[in-house]
């Protein structure tokens, strides 16, 4: 049972907001990620995977919470390797990062380079993903992103039930954004391939820290930060002065309809 007697405290309130708060910040990995995989899905299914990536990222959080020695246990070292010691959490942020890095840049080239086929009859992408296969990739960095910010919690509040209100709080307010979010992302092709730079430098973020090598999220969520309100000056300034780019899509032509039946020989 959880005990919400912290809650009976100022303390406990200031600690709420501040890790509630630090919670949303690291939600932002989240997000993107989830952003740039449900736009790979057919727009009809793509509040249906969001909804459920945000469910399964807080049931994941929660699950970690209730075995936290398990997850603390994870910071024990494994194995060594030319003197550098590897536990469970830096090889689950390693291959993390790894997986980030390539899907990323995958994902780039799939917007830019690959023109993708379309069925003759219904003029819609031959090549697709999945909802199921998107699904599975973000329960699997969701892994990722949960352990993470669970060690965070656990670092910062004593209190198990603090943990999970600041949790589901930070969710809420992710579900309430993240559709907003994801369609203006969507709507802006130099956004797309931004929120795609974000994912790399994330991944390197994630490859640092399972190589032990402690890098400030600050740092990172500047940059980030930054890049965007460039953009964003980038998109005023401009204004709708030209078209922008058209970025390749798996489904750019599921709304135009079957083509024109060909005309009949001799005709």
């Amino acid at each position: 049972m959880l005990d919400f007697s912290a809650f009976q405290t100022i303390d406990g309130w200031i600690t709420l907001a501040t890790l509630s708060a630090l919670e949303i910040v690291l939600g932002i990995d989240n997000i993107v990620f989830l952003t740039i995989m449900v736009g790979r899905l057919p727009e009809k299914q793509q509040p249906l995977a969001r909804r459920i990536g945000l469910v399964l990222a807080l049931g994941m959080r929660m699950l970690l919470l209730l075995t936290i020695s398990w997850v603390m246990g994870l910071k024990a070292a494994l194995f060594s390797v030319f003197g550098h010691s590897f536990s469970g959490r830096d090889l689950i942020l390693l291959f993390g990062g790894l997986f980030l890095l390539g899907k990323a840049t995958h994902e780039i080239f799939d917007k830019l380079e690959v023109s993708h086929d379309e069925d003759p009859v219904t003029g819609q992408s031959k090549t697709g993903s999945a909802f199921s296969l998107v699904i599975a990739q973000i329960v699997l960095l969701d892994i990722v992103f949960s352990l993470d910010s669970v060690i965070t919690a656990v670092g910062m509040a004593q209190s198990i039930s603090i943990m999970v209100v600041a949790m589901v709080v930070a969710m809420i307010v992710m579900m309430i954004f993240a559709g907003s979010i994801g369609a203006f992302v969507n709507r802006h092709p130099s956004m797309k391939i931004l929120a795609l730079s974000f994912l790399i430098l994330i991944g390197v973020l994630l490859m640092a820290e399972g190589m032990g090598q402690h890098i400030s999220k600050g740092y990172v969520y500047f940059a980030m930060a930054f890049s965007l309100a460039v953009e964003l000056i980038n998109m005023k300034i401009r204004g709708r002065q030209q078209a922008p780019v058209k970025l390749h899509s798996r489904f750019e032509e599921a709304t135009k309809g079957p083509p024109p039946p060909a005309p009949a020989q001799g005709a």
